[in-house]
């Protein structure tokens, strides 16, 4: 029995879409707060491989998703590089910031993050294990543009200010730190596809904001190096790209990297993307994640109309970005039911 999130992503139009949900495992839950509280704060939660494995599967024994997404964080990436991380609570993460040639020779080479992230690799190990035989299992990282935002800034920003001054200003200083999480990147999913992933998902959260040739080199070009490496090392395991925001540069966007599936934002219209991007493969998407705040008939309204309007063609359903912590759980179940009864 193929698993169906792998039959979509290989190309084969379903009459019911596989269904997962990023951030499928986090703070909208009950039972994800309790772990959490066990695990004692964030970053615990994320290398105790026997928590991060409950969370991750809460989601599954709750709603029966077609996929489980490992439980962990884009910026595990810079703690292994020699970052500092932490999190401040009800404000987020913070890291030591990179924003000269002599702050990015202090990080470590992209091949020895491995004693660092030796937990996530077991986290995967044991969900392999544990997981119903018809879920597939996902592994992610974040994209090189969107990690490197929150090295140069030492946190998110609202426009990734800070990088974009330090590309702009010293931009042989940001491309090879762009290089650095580039490498580490391959490292880190080749290592996840190892220890169970069965796809790959890379996350660039502020791929919207870059434009023209800077989108081409720092959100394209990574991702397509990336991909081209996992693919010459495990032929066949699928890989989702989801360049958030990208807008017209939607289309084209899978074959330029080389992706099997294009993840889509809740700010592109699903008639648009079943004509402009579902056209030349897989398309993953886009409900917007309020409705599973709101509810109601509007809900199911809309969960059908994007099943619908993309049961043209190859496609996986989920939100056009992560499930929000105030999200009724009962909510996700009433999508659920709708789009496998569209």
């Amino acid at each position: 029995m193929t698993k169906l999130l792998l039959r979509a992503l290989a190309g084969e139009t379903l009459p019911t879409p596989p269904i997962w949900m990023m951030r499928q495992a986090g703070r909208y839950l009950p039972e994800y707060r309790a772990t959490r509280a066990q695990a004692g704060d964030f970053l615990s939660l994320c290398y105790n491989p026997d928590l991060a494995a409950e969370v991750t599967l809460q989601p599954i024994r709750r709603f029966g998703f077609d996929a489980a997404i490992l439980f962990a964080d884009i910026l595990l990436i810079p703690q292994a590089l020699g970052a500092d991380l932490w999190f401040v609570t009800g404000e987020g993460p913070r890291l030591s910031t990179v924003t000269s040639a002599s702050d990015l020779a202090r990080l470590k080479p992209a091949d020895q993050v491995d004693a660092q992230l030796a937990p996530v690799y077991e986290t995967l190990q044991i969900l392999s294990r544990e997981l119903p035989r018809e879920t597939a299992l996902i592994g992610f990282a974040g994209a090189p543009w969107t990690v490197a935002t929150y090295m140069v800034a030492g946190r998110g920003t609202k426009d990734q200010g800070p990088a974009h001054l330090l590309k702009d200003q010293d931009r042989a200083t940001f491309a090879a730190l762009i290089d650095l999480i580039t490498d580490a990147t391959i490292h880190y999913l080749s290592r996840q596809i190892e220890a169970g992933a069965e796809v790959v998902k890379l996350f660039d959260s502020w791929a919207g904001s870059l434009k023209g040739q800077d989108f081409d080199d720092f959100a394209i070009a990574p991702a397509k190096r990336i991909i081209a490496a996992l693919k010459a090392r495990h032929p066949g395991v699928p890989v989702i790209a989801f360049p958030r925001e990208a807008g017209e540069r939607y289309v084209g966007f899978r074959a330029a990297v080389g992706a099997d599936c294009v993840a889509l934002d809740n700010s592109v219209s699903t008639d648009w993307a079943a004509r402009h991007v579902q056209t030349e493969g897989c398309v993953q998407g886009n409900m917007d994640p309020r409705h599973m705040v709101t509810g109601g008939p509007e809900l199911v309204a809309e969960a059908q109309r994007i099943t619908r309007a993309l049961r043209g063609g190859p496609h996986v359903f989920n939100l056009g970005h992560g499930i929000t912590p105030d999200a009724d759980p009962d909510n996700v179940a009433r999508m659920i039911e709708a789009v496998r009864s569209a």
